[in-house]
């Protein structure tokens, strides 16, 4: 959505794949999210409520998963929700309790977390420079945010470590790997392979002067884990959601078809290591 008057109709992004560094792909996602926050909320609201957690597409709900723990447990706990969006997850977990903190690098979707109504802080920074001291949180959890638009999440799982307490647990879903080898289709001509799996070439839509609007970054499945791990976290869980009989929705490329086929969401659940801080450098096994 553009904001205020404008002479002639935007022309439309060229999709391609190509690199991009940390500063490209931040000032994308930060435009791209202020642009088009309205629309989102609008179109998807009502799927994910004002007050509830779910986890992705297929609609797995935290109250139902309990990936943080049982909701007993979370009251009272200093919890940190990062690309919180319209801040809905947080607004589920004040309900119970917990004193959560949301934080988004687009400012425009914090504002609609105002709207909506937000008795907890609202903090409008990036991921990978958390402005919170060592050992705030007891919990950190994000719902597709942040995570896959940067091109280091060891730097942000590093930045998530430091802020949360030992045993801290750090719980984050993002779009399934195995879905980059398909075309982002909800339909029957999305069931067929179309790219390599490997190939961890960033997907980028840009302007007509190159400059990127919106990035996304693939990683495979064996790329998280050893970025969970070089982040300084055990990997306890990892959560593939089937699609529920009851969510007839499609969202993107999800869709109750492909949904029934192959997994669409990857939830990874992870608890602080406390065998010794992270060393330096990026995880192994990067691009080749």
């Amino acid at each position: 959505m553009v904001y205020g008057p404008q002479t002639e109709p935007e022309a439309e992004p060229e999709a391609t794949r190509r690199d991009t560094g940390d500063a490209e792909s931040s000032r994308a996602s930060r435009g791209w999210w202020d642009r088009n926050a309205d629309e989102y909320q609008s179109e998807h609201g009502t799927f994910l409520g004002d007050d509830r957690f779910v986890w992705g597409p297929e609609g797995l709900d935290e109250a139902e998963a309990r990936l943080l723990g049982s909701t007993e447990s979370l009251s009272g706990l200093d919890v940190l929700e990062i690309g919180a969006g319209a801040a809905q997850c947080s607004r589920w977990l004040a309900a119970q309790g917990a004193r959560p903190v949301a934080l988004d690098l687009s400012h425009r979707q914090l504002q609609h977390a105002l709207r909506i109504g937000a008795g907890f802080p609202l903090v409008e920074a990036d991921a990978g420079a958390l402005p919170f001291a060592d050992a705030s949180f007891d919990l950190a959890c994000s719902a597709y945010g942040a995570v896959p638009f940067v091109p280091d999440p060891v730097r942000v799982f590093r930045e998530v470590r430091r802020v949360l307490r030992p045993g801290g647990r750090w719980v984050f879903s993002v779009t399934h790997p195995i879905r980059w080898a398909f075309p982002d289709e909800p339909g029957p001509e999305g069931l067929s392979v179309a790219a390599s799996y490997f190939d961890r070439t960033p997907y980028v839509e840009q302007d007509e002067q190159g400059r990127a609007v919106y990035v996304e970054h693939h990683r495979t499945i064996g790329d998280r884990v050893r970025d969970v791990v070089a982040g300084g976290f055990r990997l306890l869980d990892l959560v593939e959601p089937e699609w529920p009989a009851w969510n007839s929705q499609e969202w993107g490329g999800w869709s109750p078809l492909r949904g029934h086929l192959i997994p669409g969401t990857a939830i990874f659940v992870c608890e602080r290591s406390e065998t010794g801080a992270p060393s330096p450098g990026g995880a192994p096994g990067g691009r080749g």
